[in-house]
């Protein structure tokens, strides 16, 4: 039986849930729970070289790649050194997660142009405060990436025979 009252979708409101669904921080969410950021994501088209932000900006927004690619780098003095490229369907700029944060990172535009949608950290926490599932649901899956992530450095850490001090990363 076809209930009448429940809600049905654009087929552009469902590519874009289908694109969610890639992202890390959205695969738990269904449908109803992507649709409460609907209004609040634009879309904005950058070019080669632009930066999206620097290291230490204030974390104001989340970005979804939709097209073309980024590059996350470390700033060292006046060099950037390469640490990963985002492609289509990654995202970037967790910090907008959480409460109080700065940028940890350097975000580069790095192919001819790239459209991402940016997500403004003021109305993800607007979420956050009405709807704690979501909250929930999306700190687990940050949780979930931050931890693959600690895996990986601790791999490179064992394999670069500790070319660097670990125990700087747990100093205060």
């Amino acid at each position: 039986m076809i209930n009448p009252f429940k809600k049905s979708y654009t087929s552009k409101e469902i590519n874009t849930f289908r694109f969610l669904s890639r992202i890390k921080l959205f695969e738990r969410l269904d449908y109803k729970e992507m649709s409460n950021f609907l209004p609040y994501f634009y879309l904005r088209e950058y070019k080669m070289d632009e930066v999206v932000f620097f290291r230490n900006d204030p974390g104001n927004a989340l970005y979804l790649v939709k097209s073309g690619k980024v590059s996350i780098n470390i700033d060292i003095e006046d060099e950037f050194e390469l640490l990963n490229i985002i492609k289509s369907g990654g995202a970037f700029g967790e910090s907008a997660l959480l409460k109080e944060s700065n940028r940890i990172y350097t975000s580069i535009v790095h192919s001819e142009r790239s459209e991402l949608y940016v997500l403004p950290k003021v109305n993800i926490h607007e979420i956050f405060e009405s709807h704690p599932i979501i909250k929930t649901k999306m700190l687990e899956s940050l949780t979930e990436a931050y931890d693959d992530f600690m895996v990986k450095l601790f791999r490179g850490y064992t394999s670069s025979l500790g070319l660097f001090n670990l125990s700087q990363i747990y100093k205060n």
